[in-house]
Order: structure tokens, then sequence, then C-alpha cells
């Protein structure tokens, strides 16, 4: 279970800044875009856009 824990807290110290990108290649690699990735962002976290850039800029952690 230990490295489970650690696994958790490494994901968490990321920065959203660091996966954004990832999703972005990811989604667009199946056909998608990148308004369909913002628009699932806000659907799990009620971020719109603005808010997304600025999480980004600002190299906020998984974690908050």
């Amino acid at each position: 279970m230990g490295n489970t824990n650690n696994h958790d807290e490494r994901i968490a110290k990321m920065t959203f800044a660091l996966v954004y990108p990832l999703y972005l290649a990811k989604v667009q690699k199946k056909g998608r875009t990148k308004e369909e990735l913002y628009q699932v962002i806000e659907w799990l976290t009620g971020f719109v856009v603005k808010k997304v850039k600025e999480i980004i800029e600002e190299k906020v952690n998984l974690e908050k």
C-alpha cells in the first residue's frame, strides 16, 4: 500500500500546466478538439476557459 500513497502524492504535486498539454495531445489524437477538452474540464471542475488559463499560468498543482 505504500506505493499507492507515494504515487498519489506524486500526482497531487504535479502542476496542471504539466498535465494539460498531455490531455490536449491525447484528445486531439483521438480526433477531438481543444474546445471539447475545455468543455470536459468545465463539467468536471466547474472552471471556465479563463480560469483554466489562470491555473496554467499560476502553475497550480493538482492537490489544490
